[in-house]
């Protein structure tokens, strides 16, 4: 079960937003592999469409992104390469990504990456009151405002989301 807590890990995720003066919580919870955001939504008794993951892709020139995305959604990456302008968008592997942000996969965040990536969120994400997202490690997120993602990362708003 989720636990707000005291001893949350100091992450990069958790150091960007503390430098950009931005509130959140903190929830640690029992990770487990290929478990997505089913778990983390079930281990914070919240809804999984209020839990949004952080997936790096590239596009036709291997040039990564991140799109955030509500847990129990999928992207249509013909649909994001129509609306961002590109050819073709697939997902990087697991290394690429770790490479590009600074995180293990399973445990990426959109904040306080290890390059500056272009950020591309779900416009239906803004109609959440609050949001859970990875905070920088396996196991750990933060709720966060979703304006306060438009304010620190200025993503592209696009409509990509799958049921």
């Amino acid at each position: 079960m989720s636990r707000p807590d005291q001893t949350a890990p100091e992450t990069q995720a958790t150091r960007f937003l503390r430098q950009h003066h931005t509130a959140f919580s903190t929830h640690l919870y029992a990770y487990e592999e290929h478990g997505g955001t089913k778990v983390s939504a079930r281990e914070l008794n919240v809804p999984e469409h209020s839990v949004v993951k952080t997936l790096v892709m590239e596009d036709e020139s291997r040039q990564a992104l991140i799109v955030l995305m509500h847990g129990d959604r999928k992207v249509s990456t013909k649909e994001l390469a129509r609306q961002i302008g590109r050819k073709h968008i697939s997902p990087c592997d697991p290394a690429t990504a770790q490479r590009h942000t600074g995180y293990q996969v399973g445990g990426t965040s959109p904040f306080g990456t290890r390059k500056a990536l272009p950020v591309f969120m779900e416009r239906s994400i803004l109609d959440l009151s609050l949001i859970y997202i990875n905070g920088g490690k396996r196991g750990f997120l933060v709720g966060v405002h979703p304006h306060d993602i438009l304010q620190n990362l200025k993503p592209g708003l696009v409509t990509v989301a799958l049921e």
